[in-house]
């Protein structure tokens, strides 16, 4: 087990699954995902970035693993990003040996780093809801919810609150307020309403940028992406315990071969050899040392 708790939040990792928890005053995007885990076999790569503050740990996920991502399409900012943790300079060796120990895995498990067919996370927990500018939206799994408030056009506020069964949601996007363009969460029925500017389209909310809370509109439109028709079948749930349990619907793991690839050996044996350091730095405490020194003998 590798894990590092900042006043940003906590990562840890058993060697199946990064585990991500936030901190208490961080971004509403980030408090409002809340804890989750990432599988081993979502994850292209993992960095730390130093610098005189500390440092920056960042998740790199493969492309398409995950709907939060996906809703996203690279609009998150750094503070909302929920695979970003900023680390004091008192915990960059922790971090340091964070990055090695999943980066070790990623070899020695030989995880691909390409794209992905379907969705390796769950997504949002539901209900969920988010939204500002003229009105919120809510999701409960089954009908996407648009209540108005005083804000908005007449023509909205007449027509009342719109509920969409996702059976008739053919598609879903986001986009943040952007400098002086309001920004949209934006629900397609295929009716020709997509048409229509955001502030009169009843399917869609007009996002101001007035207030971070707006942000999470994006959790709103990834938990709607996952259960569209062409992506609900896809999704693979993600793990609530130690070890993420196989898909059925993710292709069949190549066989284990009963010795292990030369590289592979190598590469545990250059472990043992980073933990002892660390150990003898004092990074490492003593039941520390020996736990992570076991998890490297089993492999071997």
């Amino acid at each position: 087990m590798a894990d590092i708790i900042t006043r940003d939040g906590s990562w840890s990792f058993d060697g199946d699954a990064v585990r991500i928890v936030p901190g208490s005053k961080v971004h509403p995007v980030r408090q409002d995902l809340g804890e989750f885990a990432v599988p081993l076999r979502a994850l292209a790569g993992i960095s730390f970035e130093p610098d005189r503050k500390g440092g920056r740990l960042r998740l790199r996920l493969r492309t398409g693993a995950c709907p939060v991502l996906r809703a996203a399409d690279d609009r998150l900012k750094d503070a909302s990003d929920p695979y970003q943790l900023t680390v004091e300079k008192d915990r960059r060796g922790v971090a340091e040996y964070l990055v090695d120990e999943v980066r070790n895995a990623l070899l020695i498990e030989q995880v691909p780093d390409g794209p992905v067919d379907h969705f390796l996370l769950a997504g949002p927990s539901l209900p969920v809801s988010g939204g500002g500018g003229d009105g919120t939206a809510s999701f409960d799994g089954e009908t996407v919810r648009l209540t108005w408030n005083w804000k908005a056009a007449e023509s909205k506020v007449s027509g009342g609150a719109v509920a969409l069964p996702v059976s008739e949601v053919t598609g879903v996007r986001w986009l943040p307020a952007l400098g002086l363009e309001n920004g949209w969460l934006r629900f397609e029925t295929g009716n020709g309403s997509a048409s229509a500017p955001a502030k009169f389209d009843p399917h869609a909310l007009d996002l101001w940028g007035l207030s971070r809370k707006e942000y999470s509109a994006v959790l709103v439109a990834a938990a709607v992406l996952v259960r569209l028709p062409d992506t609900r079948a896809a999704v693979e749930p993600a793990p609530s315990g130690p070890a993420a349990p196989p898909s059925p619907l993710a292709p069949p793991a190549p066989p284990a071969s009963t010795v292990p690839p030369a590289d592979d050996h190598d590469v545990l044996l250059r472990r043992l050899r980073e933990l002892g350091e660390l150990h003898q730095a004092g990074i490492l405490t003593d039941d520390e040392f020996s736990t992570a020194k076991q998890a490297v003998l089993k492999r071997l």
